[in-house]
C-alpha cells in the first residue's frame, strides 16, 4: 500500500473519541460480569485522558447485571419448595433500574482506583427531540471534557417507552450502539469506537472458516455481501446494529472503528495508527480498493521471480543495484518526508527516545546506505560459485557450487534502514524476500518498499521484494514453512526468542547481545580506556556494545580500575558490579551478569586472570562478540582461541562487528547460531550449496564396472 494510505491518517486529527462499549463484552458467557475486560477498558481510557484525548465512554450491561442480582435475591429468598418451580423470566425494566446504579459504581470504583473522575448520564431516545435538551446535553458534556471527566451514557431502559427493551426498535436510536452513532454526531466526535466480542466486520459468521475480516468497509462493495450470524447472544443487536450505526455515522463524516473489546490495549493501537478490526470511513468509497495479498502468496511469488533474477547474468543483476541505488538518491526528499511522518507520529504515541532514534533516517543516510549498495554490487559475483570439483570416475565430474537459499522472512523492528540493507543483500544473493516491519516506521518502510521495486525490472518483478502491510501477524507468517526458508529476526530480545520458540523454519540470529571486554593485567591503559569507551559510548543500543567489564584483579590495586571507571562516568555511563568490584567501588550490585542493557550502562567485575575472565563469559555471555585488551600476545591467543563466540576481538573494540565493517557491503544481522552462518551475516550467508554432476552415460549398477577415482579438480586460489 502506498506510504500515504489514506485508511490510516484520518487519525492525525482525532481530540474527541466515543467509546462503546457492549454488553457481550462486558459481560462473560456465564453472564457475570468481565471485570479483567472492564478494568483494562478503563486503563485504556485513563491512558488516553492523561494523553489529552476527550473520551466518551457508551456502555451497555445494566440490564444483565441487574439480572445476575436479581436472582441471586430470590434465590437467597426462596424457600426449598419455590427452588422446585422453576423461576419466571424477570422484566427487563426492573432489571435496568437495579443494575444502573450497581454498574455505575463499579465503573466509579475502577476509575477512582486510577485516579479519574467520571460521571453517569442516562437517556432516552424521546428526550431527543427535544431541541433544548440536546443543546443543554452538548453544553454538559464539554463542561465535563474541560474537566477532564469521562462521562458515561447507558439508556435509561428502566422508564423506556418501548414494549421491551430488546424487540422494539422505533424511535431516534434503538440500542447502544445507535446511541453511541448519535451522541458521536451531537457532539461532534472526532472518531467512534465500537468495541465488539470479535476482531472486527467478517465477510460471513466470524466462526465460518471461509469468512474473511473486512479490512476497510465500502457500503457499495460489501453491503450487499456480508452475510450476519446470530444476534448477540446477551445484547440487542449484535454485529448488525453495529454496522447500521456505523453505516450512519461514517456517511456523516465520523469514522468509526468496530474492534475487539477483548484485546487490552486496541483502542491506543487504533489511535497509533494500527489496522485493528474494520474502518468505516465516508470516502471509502473513493479509495483505490488493493486486493490485500496473503503472505503464503507473497512468498511463492517471490520465489518465482528469485529464479528468474538467478537465471540473469551477473552483469544484469549488478545492474538493478546500481539502479536501486540511484533510484534511493533521486527520492530521498519523499523519503525523508515520510521518515520524519513516523518519527512525529512515534513521538506523540510516547515511544522510548531510543526507538525514535533507531527509527529516524539521520542526514546524509540515504546517500550513505546508496554507496554501500554500490559496493555490494561490486563485489565477487556469489552465486554459482564452485567450491569444489572432483572427477569421481572417468569422465563423470562432481561439483559442489554456491546457490541462492530461496525466500527469506526478515522481521524487524523501528529502524527502516535495516529493510535497504537486507533488499540489496537479498538480490545480490539471488533470494526472493519477505519484510515485516514494525508498525512505527510503517510510512518510512513503505517509501523505501517502493523505491527499491520499482527499480527492479519486469523481468525479474517487484514481487520478488514483499512488504507484508497485511493483518497477519508475526505468528501467522512463521507458519509458512512450507513457502519460507529461512527468518532473520531483526529486533529486541523479546522479539528474537519468540520467534525462536514459535516456528519450525530455521531461524538465524541471536537473542542476546551480551559483549565482554577483559582488560588484562599487561594492558596498555590509555588503549584500554580509549576501547572500554567506545565499546560502550559509541552506539549504547547496539546488539555489540558492551555490556560488561571484566578488569583483571592486579588493576584492582594499581589504580587501572579506577582510570577505566572514571573514563565511563565521564561519559554518563551508570555502573553496576559484581560480588567484587560493587564491594571496592561502593556502588550497586547488577541483579544479573546475564543482561542485555541497551543503554548508558554496564555491569563491572574482578577476576582472577584470562582463564576466569573466559569461565566467566562462557557462564553468562551470548557468544556474541568478546575482546581482550593486553600486550601480552601469549594470553591474547588463549583468549582468542578458548572463547567461544561468534566474534573474538585482541585490542579492538566490539563496535567492530558489524557486516560493513568486516567488508560486507551490508549486513542482514548478526548470528550467534553454531549452524549456517556466524557473527555478522553478508552476502554469503544467504547462501546455500548444491551438487552438480555431469556424465556421459554412467550409471550405477551396483557398481560393477566403475571404477571410482575421486580426484580432486579443485582450481587453488
Amino acid at each position: 500500500m502506498d506510504s500515504t494510505d489514506p485508511t490510516r491518517t484520518f487519525i492525525r486529527n482525532i481530540k474527541r473519541l466515543v467509546v462503546k462499549v457492549g454488553t457481550a463484552v462486558v459481560t462473560r458467557g456465564d453472564g457475570r460480569l468481565a471485570l479483567g475486560r472492564l478494568g483494562a477498558l478503563c486503563e485504556q481510557l485513563k491512558e488516553l485522558n492523561s494523553r489529552g484525548y476527550e473520551v466518551i465512554l457508551v456502555t451497555s450491561g445494566a440490564v444483565g447485571l441487574g439480572r445476575q442480582r436479581l436472582r441471586y435475591r430470590k434465590l437467597a429468598n426462596s424457600s426449598f419448595a419455590d427452588l422446585q418451580n422453576p423461576q419466571g423470566e424477570f422484566d427487563g425494566k426492573a432489571c435496568a433500574a437495579v443494575g444502573q446504579s450497581s454498574l455505575m459504581a463499579l465503573y466509579d470504583t475502577m476509575f477512582s482506583q486510577l485516579d479519574v473522575t467520571s460521571s453517569q448520564l442516562l437517556v432516552t431516545d424521546s428526550v431527543f427531540c427535544d431541541t433544548g435538551f440536546r443543546q443543554q446535553l452538548s453544553e454538559t458534556v464539554n463542561s465535563l471534557l474541560d474537566l477532564r471527566v469521562i462521562p458515561i451514557f447507558n439508556e435509561n431502559d428502566a422508564v423506556s417507552t418501548r414494549k421491551t427493551p430488546y424487540e422494539d426498535s422505533s424511535g431516534i436510536f434503538w440500542d447502544n450502539d445507535s446511541l453511541a452513532g448519535l451522541l458521536a454526531l451531537e457532539l461532534k466526535a472526532d472518531l467512534l469506537v465500537l468495541l465488539s466480542d470479535v476482531e472486527g466486520l467478517y465477510s460471513g459468521p466470524p466462526i465460518d472458516p471461509t469468512s474473511k475480516l473486512i479490512q476497510t468497509f465500502v457500503k457499495e462493495k460489501h453491503l450487499g455481501e456480508i452475510t450476519f450470524g446470530d444476534k448477540s447472544r446477551v445484547g440487542r443487536g449484535g454485529m448488525t446494529a453495529k454496522v447500521n450505526a456505523a453505516v450512519c455515522a461514517s456517511c456523516a463524516g465520523i469514522p468509526v472503528v468496530i474492534t475487539s473489546g477483548f484485546a487490552t490495549d486496541n483502542i491506543i493501537k487504533v489511535l497509533q495508527g494500527e489496522m485493528k478490526g474494520t474502518l468505516f470511513h465516508k470516502d471509502a468509497h473513493l479509495w483505490t480498493l488493493v486486493k490485500e495479498v496473503s503472505a503464503r502468496e507473497m512468498a511463492v511469488e517471490a520465489r518465482e521471480s528469485s529464479r528468474r533474477l538467478q537465471a540473469l547474468k551477473s552483469e544484469d543483476r549488478r545492474k538493478i543495484l546500481l539502479d536501486v541505488a540511484n533510484a534511493l538518491q533521486d527520492n530521498e526528499d519523499m523519503i525523508m518526508a515520510e521518515n520524519n511522518a513516523d518519527i512525529k507520529a512515534a513521538e506523540e504515541a510516547g515511544y522510548e527516545k531510543s526507538l525514535i532514534s533507531r527509527l529516524a533516517l539521520k542526514p546524509g543516510r540515504i546517500e550513505l546506505l546508496a554507496n554501500s549498495i554500490r559496493k555490494i554490487a561490486d563485489m565477487e559475483e556469489p552465486i554459482g560459485r564452485i567450491l569444489k570439483r572432483k572427477e569421481i570416475a572417468s569422465d563423470l565430474i562432481l561439483e559442489n557450487t554456491t546457490c541462492s537459499l530461496g525466500v527469506l522472512l526478515v522481521v524487524f523492528e523501528s529502524r527502516p534502514d535495516a529493510l535497504v540493507q537486507i533488499a540489496a543483500l537479498a538480490i545480490r544473493s539471488g533470494n526472493g524476500l519477505l519484510l515485516k516491519g514494525g508498525k512505527e516506521a510503517r510510512q518510512s518502510n513503505a517509501a523505501l518498499h517502493k523505491v527499491i521495486t520499482s527499480a527492479i525490472p519486469d523481468t525479474v518483478g517487484g514481487k520478488l521484494i514483499g512488504l507484508v502491510t497485511s493483518r497477519e501477524e508475526i505468528p501467522d507468517l512463521l507458519k509458512l514453512d512450507d513457502v519460507i526458508d529461512l527468518v532473520i529476526p531483526r529486533g529486541s530480545n523479546k522479539l528474537v526468542s519468540q520467534i525462536k520458540e514459535s516456528t519450525k523454519i530455521p531461524v538465524l540470529g541471536h537473542s542476546d547481545g551480551i559483549c565482554h571486554v577483559y582488560v588484562d593485567k599487561s594492558a596498555d591503559i590509555e588503549m584500554a580506556k580509549r576501547i572500554v569507551s567506545d565499546s560502550k559510548v559509541d552506539y549504547p543500543a547496539a546488539c555489540n556494545a558492551m555490556e560488561t567489564l571484566l578488569v583483571h584483579k592486579d588493576l584492582a590495586s594499581n589504580g587501572g580500575l579506577m582510570e577505566l571507571v572514571a573514563e565511563l562516568r565521564k561519559e554518563g555511563v551508570t555502573l553496576y558490579g559484581g560480588e567484587r568490584a560493587s564491594q571496592l567501588l561502593r556502588i550497586s550490585e547488577a541483579s544479573s551478569f546475564h543482561h542485555e542493557y541497551n543503554s548508558l550502562t554496564c555491569t563491572v567485575e574482578i577476576v582472577d586472570d584470562v582463564f576466569a575472565a573466559i569461565d566467566h563469559i562462557h557462564q553468562y555471555g551470548s557468544s556474541h562478540t568478546d575482546c581482550i585488551i593486553t600486550k601480552d600476545q601469549e594470553v591474547a591467543e588463549i583468549f582468542l582461541n578458548q572463547v567461544d563466540s561468534a566474534a573474538v576481538f585482541h585490542n579492538a573494540s566490539t563496535r567492530f562487528c558489524d557486516g560493513a565493517r568486516f567488508g560486507l557491503g551490508a549486513e542482514v544481522g548478526v548470528s550467534t547460531s553454531r549452524i549456517h552462518a556466524r557473527g555478522p551475516v553478508g552476502v554469503e550467508g544467504l547462501l546455500t550449496t548444491r551438487w552438480i554432476l555431469r556424465g556421459n552415460g554412467q550409471v550405477v549398477n551396483g557398481d560393477k564396472g566403475v571404477t571410482y577415482i575421486h580426484k580432486d579438480l579443485t582450481q587453488k586460489n
